[in-house]
């Protein structure tokens, strides 16, 4: 999944695909427990959505934004607008189910 930047997520949210990001930082642990479970699954869902990571000390105008109190903060957006989101680690399962029941 691709890091990037306040910038380069406000242009990511004016395309058509819906995009899922990873709101995270580098020293939380459960975020880096998400991170290879995200990976996987963004793979299986390669043209369908967009996965991406934001790190929000880094970023932190995007958690003033989005009301991020705690991290990881996992939120789905459709047409620029956040549709769901999860906080906290969830397995495979859980996050799969959380991505098809948000994008179908």
């Amino acid at each position: 999944m691709k890091q990037i930047d306040m910038q380069e997520f406000d242009e990511l949210l004016k395309g058509d695909m819906p995009v899922v990001c990873d709101f995270f930082a580098t020293w939380c642990g459960p975020c880096k427990m998400l991170a290879p479970v995200l990976e996987k699954i963004s793979a299986e869902y390669e043209g369908k959505a967009e996965f991406v990571k934001v790190d929000i000390d880094k970023n932190p105008e995007l958690s003033i934004r989005y009301g991020i109190m705690s991290i990881p903060y996992v939120a789905v957006f459709r047409g620029g607008e956040m549709v769901d989101n999860f906080v906290g680690f969830m397995t495979e399962n859980e996050t799969k189910e959380f991505i098809e029941n948000t994008i179908g």
